[in-house]
This record gives structure tokens, sequence and C-alpha cells, in this order.
């Protein structure tokens, strides 16, 4: 399905959201890019309006189920999200010890080099693949797949085990973030 297909029709919605990071570089394999992942998600929650449902971050990409409350819109969320964690974890990509660094780099300001967009470098791919979920099934299904992605990927046996993922939310385990229960 091609890019053109995925469109956010209704801005209060819910929506399950993809973001991928540029080349599908694995950016998230330490804890220091992790957490401006979920700082940004927990200020999206306090200050944006974000209702967040379910989440979970993978080594190169973010599952979301979510949606915005009135006057916020998804696609501003979306938009402030993304620069805000694209800045900040490039910036500490530049700062930190970073063994990956010049490689990393030179993924993202090439991915960026062609599109005047970009004044450097593309951290996430453009589109977050929105897929409005309107039906309770579409929301169960949804929840289950981003749950299910660490599971699927071997990482843990148990998506509850999973640290960055709302399972543990949904189990009544310590989470990492808050999250809206549904």
């Amino acid at each position: 399905m091609s890019s053109e297909n995925y469109y956010i029709e209704d801005q209060h919605a819910v929506y399950f959201l993809t973001f991928t990071v540029t080349d599908w570089v694995d950016v998230f394999t330490r804890p220091v890019y992790n957490n401006i992942i979920m700082e940004g998600l927990t200020y999206c929650r306090a200050n944006k309006g974000l209702k967040l449902y379910a989440w979970c971050l993978m080594t190169n990409h973010l599952h979301l189920v979510c949606q915005t409350e009135t006057p916020f819109r998804l696609t501003d969320f979306i938009r402030d999200f993304k620069q805000f964690t694209a800045k900040k974890t490039l910036k500490t990509i530049q700062e930190i010890n970073e063994s990956r660094q010049d490689w990393m780099l030179y993924r993202f300001e090439y991915a960026g080099k062609y599109d005047n967009r970009i004044t450097k470098y593309r951290f996430w791919q453009d589109t977050s693949h929105p897929i409005l979920l309107d039906t309770n099934l579409l929301l169960d299904q949804k929840i289950a797949y981003t749950h299910q992605n660490p599971v699927k990927r071997m990482i843990v046996e148990k998506e509850e085990d999973y640290l960055f993922s709302s399972a543990r939310n949904y189990s009544s385990l310590n989470a990492l973030i808050e999250i809206d229960m549904i």
C-alpha cells in the first residue's frame, strides 16, 4: 500500500501509528535514546492532549495507539513529537560516546540530502502510516499487535517482560510511563 493511502481523516479519533527511523537504523538499542522517546510521550500526555492507549518502542520503530483531545490535533502531535525526538536524539548521538556515531549520522545526512525541507539530517521517515481504529475489534487487534512485537522478534518470551511497552501497564506491573487505559 502506498503512503498516499494513509492519512488522518478525523483529528480526534483513535489511530494506530508507526514512526520508523530512516533506513531502519537501530538507534533505540541504548537506554539514553529510549528515554528521549519516553520523555516525549510523557510530555505530550501532559501538555499536548495526547491520550496514549498502547505503545511499544523497538530498535528502529515506535508503535502507538493514541488520539488527541480537543483543541489539540493528532497531526500536530505527530509533527511536534517527531521534531522533538529527532533533534534531541541527534544531539545525543553527537554528544555521547557512541561507537556508531559516524555511521548513523552519515545515514541520516544522506537521507536528508535531497530534501529541501531538511536542513541536515532526516531522522524519522515521513509517514506514520495512520490506521483509523473505529471498531473495538480493530482497537483490540492493534493493541495486541503492538504488545506482541517484541515477542515476535524473540526479544522476550512474554509481552509484559518487555520494558519499553505498555504491555506492562496492562499487566499491572511497574511501567516506565503512564498510559490511558481503555
